[in-house]
């Protein structure tokens, strides 16, 4: 049938609803429809003649559901995939908790702070009985929304890795960006536990190793002429077992009574690392006992002990790495990715201590390979593509500890600061002198816990510098031994006074984690507009010939641009 032959009247019976009516032109035709209706009474008033108002009602109809007719479905689709979506996005403060807070739900008051989505499902067993029940599409359904893990059970999932780069910021991935939702309320002080992260055990690395730091100049011959007393060793080595012990039952609660909260931080990039740390401290106070309390040979089973969980965490953590998958180590890789490989280089260290040389090559041989493969994948390249903003700038001193540990490592097991072990030494000593001169990198940003992991490295590095002196006992290596040792522990009491400082008299050292509450998948992501969607309405107000006559225009131009194609 030719388009010439067509009439108006089958042509409206062909229209289709595929755009919304716009707010603004919906109450202008809202407000037009109005004054005709008051128009018509008063000439009904005024004048009783129906035939006239007969032809004026028929014509309105028919020039408005010309002008609406393409609207109307669309708009009902739309209004309820608004619906549905505002069921299912969650606001950006947090409050609404998947709905609770809002009136969507039909029996159930607004609830502030519930952070069952993040207990332990074993211990919300008894409270689903007690659940009021809501009415969705007709149908009584038991609430279990909280033992199932919030607004959505997938919620509480392993996160993607890829989740936690593109919804976080900071210097440890613990800020969430402002265009993301979270889980919780943001504008609400979280119980102690869920605002306690893994990384209070940097705290502990600070510690422990500065206790190895002193027992090394008060034993070693190079700085034998300082005369430093065991003392300090020993009241460094107590105060680290003290915090360790502190952090490790916390964070056990934590574990208790929220382990969901404690798979988001395995599951996070970063924070992921930092469950290598608990043994990796407890390897150091073993290395850094003092001589008064601690025997001369140390028993192997204490490296069997501490070495098991971490032989654990590699096989997990590199086999990932191996595999390829979402979590492989182009993806997540970042500079404390080095805590993983440091730990095998301090179980070398407690091997060859404890009298397993052996088992302290098998281990040096492992983080030695890995530690190949993760600075050559972060020298070249971050996960994220893009240059480091001055936030991340202090993770940097990450790259120093993990050579330095594999001098140390070295020289323990074969007995000698030979040439291998210098060559590492050389490596970590290069990289701090390379963040040294850069000082501004280190300037300008807030103090948080995570601090705390940059502090071990320095320490470290000196170590390493204290066994170069030893085999090379000159002015240069001996003044470098103790510049070096002067500053670790100094930046160790700055950090300690300024913990003390936030938590007991700023109260201001565990802010909310907001890291942990991200969603699976971004929430609330609004749908684009449809392309020309002016036009469309335009050509809905015009009259069907025309209408008709520039869909023939528009498809013969589409005809002539194929032809030439």
């Amino acid at each position: 049938m030719e388009f010439g032959a067509t009439s108006p009247r089958s042509l409206e019976m062909h229209f289709v609803d595929i755009h919304e009516v716009l707010p603004e032109e919906e109450e202008e035709e809202n407000e037009e429809n109005k004054l005709r209706k008051m128009a018509d009474h008063k000439t009904d008033k005024n004048v009783n003649n129906k035939p006239i108002r007969m032809r004026e009602m028929k014509r309105q109809h028919k020039s408005f559901s010309r002008q609406v007719s393409l609207e109307t479905g669309f708009s009902v689709l739309n209004r309820e995939s608004k619906e549905r979506s505002e069921r299912k996005a969650l606001p950006r403060s947090g409050k609404s908790f998947g709905g609770f807070g809002s009136n969507h739900g039909v029996g159930i008051e607004g609830r502030k702070g519930d952070f069952n989505i993040f207990r332990t499902k074993s211990t919300l067993v008894r409270q689903n009985s007690k659940l009021p029940l809501r009415k969705e599409s007709g149908i009584e359904t038991q609430n279990n929304d909280v033992s199932a893990g919030g607004p959505n059970e997938s919620d509480n999932r392993s996160v993607p890795a890829g989740r936690y780069f593109a919804a976080l910021t900071g210097p440890e991935l613990d800020q969430v960006k402002d265009s993301e939702d979270i889980l919780l309320p943001k504008d609400e002080k979280w119980p102690f536990l869920l605002r306690f992260p893994i990384g209070c055990f940097g705290i502990c690395l600070g510690l422990s190793s500065q206790a190895i730091l002193w027992r090394a100049l008060s034993t070693s011959p190079a700085t034998k002429f300082l005369h430093i007393t065991p003392f300090i060793n020993l009241a460094i080595w107590l105060l680290a077992l003290t915090v360790l012990v502190a952090v490790f039952i916390t964070y056990a609660l934590k574990c208790i009574f929220y382990f969901e909260a404690v798979k988001r931080e395995y599951f996070h990039p970063v924070r992921v690392n930092f469950f290598f740390a608990p043994w990796v401290v407890c390897m150091f106070l073993a290395i850094g006992a003092p001589p008064l309390i601690s025997p001369q040979n140390l028993n192997p089973a204490i490296w069997i002990i501490f070495m098991a969980p971490i032989v654990f965490l590699d096989l997990k953590i590199y086999g990932q790495w191996l595999s390829g998958g979402k979590r492989r180590l182009c993806k997540v890789a970042n500079p404390s990715s080095h805590l993983s490989v440091v730990g095998n280089f301090v179980g070398a260290i407690l091997a060859a201590k404890v009298g397993w040389k052996e088992a302290g090559k098998f281990l040096w041989a492992i983080g030695f390979a890995h530690y190949l493969v993760v600075f050559v994948t972060l020298y070249q390249r971050l996960p994220t593509s893009e240059a480091l903003p001055k936030e991340l700038h202090p993770v940097y001193s990450m790259f120093i500890a993990t050579p330095a540990a594999a001098s140390i490592a070295w020289g323990a097991i074969y007995g000698e600061f030979d040439g291998l072990a210098r060559t590492c030494y050389f490596i970590a000593l290069f990289l701090y002198l390379s963040l040294v001169v850069r000082i501004n990198f280190f300037r300008g940003f807030r103090f948080s816990v995570a601090w705390w992991s940059y502090t071990f490295p320095m320490t470290t590095a000196s170590i390493a510098t204290i066994k170069y002196a030893e085999e090379v006992p000159t002015v240069i290596s001996k003044g470098l031994a103790l510049t070096l040792s002067f500053m670790s522990s100094t930046m160790v009491f700055i950090l300690l006074v300024s913990t003390l400082l936030h938590a007991f008299v700023w109260h201001t050292l565990f802010p909310n984690d907001l890291a942990i509450a991200i969603t699976k998948r971004r929430q609330g992501k609004e749908k684009k507009p449809l392309k020309k969607a002016y036009d469309i309405r335009r050509w809905t107000k015009q009259a069907p010939l025309s209408f008709v006559s520039s869909m023939r225009r528009h498809n013969s131009a589409d005809k002539n641009s194929d032809g030439e194609k």
